[in-house]
């Protein structure tokens, strides 16, 4: 019998490795992405926001520019401060407070939406995750996702880096948060309604050669996957991202433009 996998010992792992490099550099080039989902959420003036496992605040400065009193939380401190960086620089009035996406330090209902975009579907456990965004959600209210697909170039960069470095057993793969099925049965009762929209993100860089150096250098989990592999599998993961990036590339040899896929998910809180 396998022994029950450690969901703290990963946990800090992870954090670890979102810690590594810098998500913000990463993180701002799909600010798109979370004002497409203020929108989708259709947030009101003076409501209350949560965004869960932040990073540097893409759907928080969504919510804020929207006139929301939004809260902006991440296991990361570092990525808080970028956020806030974000805010001032923008005169946006935000609440930033370091918390962990499974155990929300806020009472019951005390949100009117909260949203995550490809935050929360890296937590090791899914089901507590989903169970803590429903619970701080106010009956009525909406719960906002952006989550890479499986199918997608970044679930199938996920699988490309699993297949080096194998991940923990036992452990649910993030990208089965872009999967509506799991999602029913992740919010279930606490669901009115889940509306799903799969949708398109364009990473748009140099050449794989500039994505790859620019996500080994700045985006945590690549970053870790470098660095803990040998110098020869290290080339053998370089060559492997190479093939996939350039697969997917649909701007020809002069440039890089991979389209990943991505569900966008509202769901209504009963």
């Amino acid at each position: 019998m396998n022994a029950p996998t450690d969901f703290n010992a990963l946990k800090t792992r992870q954090q670890t490795a979102w810690a590594s490099g810098d998500y913000a550099v990463i993180g701002t080039t799909l600010q798109l992405v979370g004002e497409q989902l203020a929108e989708a959420c259709d947030l009101r003036w003076d409501e209350r926001v949560l965004d869960v496992a932040a990073g540097n605040g893409n759907a928080t400065l969504a919510a804020a520019r929207r006139g929301c009193s939004v809260t902006s939380t991440d296991y990361v401190a570092a990525l808080l401060e970028r956020g806030a960086e974000r805010a001032r620089a923008e005169g946006l009035a935000v609440q930033f407070q370091a918390a962990d996406a499974e155990a929300l330090p806020f009472a019951d209902g005390s949100f009117d939406a909260v949203l995550s975009t490809f935050g929360v579907m890296f937590t090791p456990d899914h089901g507590r995750a989903a169970s803590e965004l429903a619970r701080v959600c106010r009956p009525g209210g909406r719960i906002g996702l952006a989550n890479w697909t499986p199918e997608g170039f970044i679930g199938q960069l996920f699988k490309t880096l699993g297949r080096h470095l194998p991940p923990p057993p036992g452990v649910q793969p993030p990208s089965l948060w872009g999967v509506e099925a799991h999602l029913r049965s992740l919010f279930g009762d606490a669901a009115a309604a889940i509306a799903v929209t799969p949708r398109h993100f364009n990473f748009r860089y140099r050449s794989a050669a500039h994505f790859i150096e620019v996500f080994r250098t700045w985006y945590g989990p690549v970053h870790k996957a470098f660095a803990a592999l040998a110098e020869d599998k290290a080339k053998a993961l370089e060559a492997d991202m190479t093939g996939l990036l350039n697969g997917l590339n649909r701007a020809g040899p002069g440039a890089l433009v991979v389209p990943s896929e991505y569900l966008e998910v509202v769901v209504t809180r009963r």
